[in-house]
C-alpha cells in the first residue's frame, strides 16, 4: 500500500481528499462538455485524420486522466501538509497546476464553440509546456505525483496531433 509523504499509511481523511480532488478536477474538466458537439453539422463536415479515435474513447480517457490529475494534486497537497515540501514550493506547483487546467478547459469552447481548429491548436501548443512544467514541479515534490501526470501529457500530445490533423485537412 502506498504511503503519504510523511511515511504513514493514508487514512480515511486522506482517501476522502484524494476522492474529492479527483471529483473536483473532473467537474472542472466537464465545463467544456456543453461545447462539444460531435453531432453538429460543422463537425460532420470536417475531414478527420485516419487516427481519429471512436467518440466513446474520449468519454473514457478524459475522466480517467482528470482523476489521475486530481490524485496527483492531492499528493502534492499532502507533501505540503506533512512538511515533506515547503509551503511555497507546493503553492507554486498547485498554482501552475491550476493554470494548466484552465488552459485545458479553454480548448473546448475555442475548438467547438468558436469552431476554430487553428485557434484550438494554439491553445494546445500553449498547454504542452505548462503540463511539462507542472510535471517538473510535481517531480521536485513527489515523484508519484509527477508520474500520474505522464499519461495526461501523452494524451495532450496525441490531442495536439489530432487537432493539427483536423486543422491541416480542413
Amino acid at each position: 500500500m502506498a504511503t503519504t509523504t510523511s511515511g504513514r499509511l493514508p487514512d480515511r481523511r486522506d482517501a476522502l481528499i484524494i476522492a474529492a480532488a479527483a471529483v473536483a478536477v473532473n467537474l472542472i474538466g466537464a465545463v467544456g462538455v456543453p461545447f462539444t458537439a460531435t453531432g453538429s453539422a460543422w463537425f460532420a463536415a470536417l475531414e478527420l485524420p485516419g487516427f481519429y479515435p471512436p467518440s466513446w474513447a474520449f468519454g473514457v480517457v478524459w475522466p480517467t486522466l482528470y482523476a489521475l490529475l486530481g490524485t496527483a494534486a492531492a499528493i502534492v497537497y499532502f507533501a505540503g501538509r506533512d512538511g515533506a515540501a515547503s509551503a511555497g514550493r507546493v503553492r507554486t506547483a498547485l498554482a501552475l497546476f491550476g493554470v494548466q487546467l484552465a488552459v485545458n478547459v479553454a480548448w473546448s469552447p475555442v475548438f467547438w464553440g468558436l469552431e476554430r481548429p487553428g485557434l484550438g491548436l494554439v491553445v494546445l501548443v500553449a498547454l504542452l509546456p505548462l503540463v511539462v512544467a507542472t510535471i517538473a514541479l510535481f517531480d521536485r515534490i513527489d515523484r508519484r505525483a509527477a508520474a500520474l501526470l505522464v499519461p495526461y501529457l501523452a494524451w495532450v500530445c496525441f490531442a495536439t496531433a489530432l487537432n493539427y490533423g483536423i486543422w491541416a485537412l480542413n
